[in-house]
């Protein structure tokens, strides 16, 4: 599991003083928390971390020397100026239920014979921290025109462990066939001058 240090915050200091010296801000809360915990983490750390992982990734946060087992639970990013402004954490605690989700990536999209069409990025689940899973790959060179992939039809729905809150029916990604464009069209021939 990947550790991220973090420090407590100072309240005092500004969120937008604390943006110009390289800081995210974030919080973390969780049910076994008297108060929500509010921290600051290195830019450059959440960053390269945030390349790798998103909403729903599990991770140990060391807070002063203090290591705290959490989930990411949102992430606040401003594209104007191409920094992440905030990010929240849930505290996790062994063996209780968590409300989380898992990334769906799809490998050898360049194999695709047709039309990919991705309805679905991410899967919503419950499961205790233990049986947590971050990222779901589906391989698309074992796919077809014409074939489909449904939540039901992945490990994770088959994963005594997990219960999905997303519905087993609901459609991931399908693969249809290349409409042909006028181009791919024979030209009509063109019909004798009058004269």
């Amino acid at each position: 599991m990947v550790t991220l240090k973090a420090e407590k915050r100072d309240m005092s200091v500004k969120a937008k003083a604390l943006r110009r010296q390289g800081k995210v801000t974030g919080n973390i809360s969780g049910k076994d928390l008297t108060a929500t915990i509010p921290v600051q983490l290195n830019e450059a750390d959440a960053s390269r971390f945030l390349k790798e992982h998103s909403k729903g990734s599990q991770l140990m946060l060391d807070i002063e020397g203090e290591k705290m087992n959490v989930q990411l639970k949102d992430i606040l990013y401003n594209p104007m100026k191409h920094q992440y402004d905030n990010i929240d954490f849930q505290a996790l605690v062994a063996g209780e239920t968590v409300t989380s989700s898992a990334q769906i990536i799809l490998t050898n999209v360049d194999s695709v014979k047709g039309y990919l069409a991705q309805t679905l990025s991410e899967i919503a689940y419950k499961a205790i921290p233990s049986a947590m899973i971050e990222k779901i790959e589906i391989d698309m060179s074992k796919l077809s025109v014409g074939d489909k992939v449904l939540v039901g039809d992945l490990d994770i729905a088959k994963n005594k462990d997990i219960e999905l809150i997303t519905p087993a029916d609901a459609l991931i990604v399908q693969i249809a066939e290349q409409q042909k464009t006028e181009e791919d069209a024979p030209a009509a021939e063109e019909a004798p001058a009058e004269a």
